[in-house]
């Protein structure tokens, strides 16, 4: 952990705390916009403060944090869960969306490839259309 008087990047504390896996990823997603500092679009450049509010999105979850302690040092996760805190409102939102997603079913991730038994009932359906439409 830092020093109180100590300043760290918004980058770098995004990294500490493990939410990314590189400081240049961080970077990226702050300036993609998928963090924001106490409401607001920021720069990667920014000076985090302890009580800071960040809303970070990452896949289908949109996570809203407080900052508790500064680090500019990667530990390991129970070191950097230390580091913020999730509000409770969040948690249920990220817990509804799943909830939401779970009962819509395997849509959302269908597998890349068919298998041989589908490769074959697709080749034997595309056949079966020429058919009526050679006629």
């Amino acid at each position: 952990m830092t020093q109180p008087d100590e300043k760290v990047r918004l980058d770098k504390w995004l990294w500490a705390a493990r939410f990314y896996k590189t400081r240049a990823v961080a970077k990226q997603m702050i300036d993609g916009g998928k963090v924001h500092y106490n409401g607001q679009r920021t720069k990667c450049s920014r000076h985090v403060e302890v009580g800071a509010t960040l809303t970070i999105r990452q896949g289908f979850d949109e996570k809203e944090i407080v900052v508790v302690e500064l680090s500019d040092r990667r530990g390991g996760a129970p070191d950097a869960q230390k580091l913020y805190r999730e509000t409770d409102a969040s948690i249920r939102k990220r817990e509804e969306n799943a909830a939401q997603r779970k009962a819509m079913g395997s849509g959302l991730n269908p597998r890349n490839r068919p298998n041989k038994k589908e490769r074959r009932q697709i080749i034997s359906f595309k056949d079966s259309e020429r058919g009526i439409f050679d006629k």
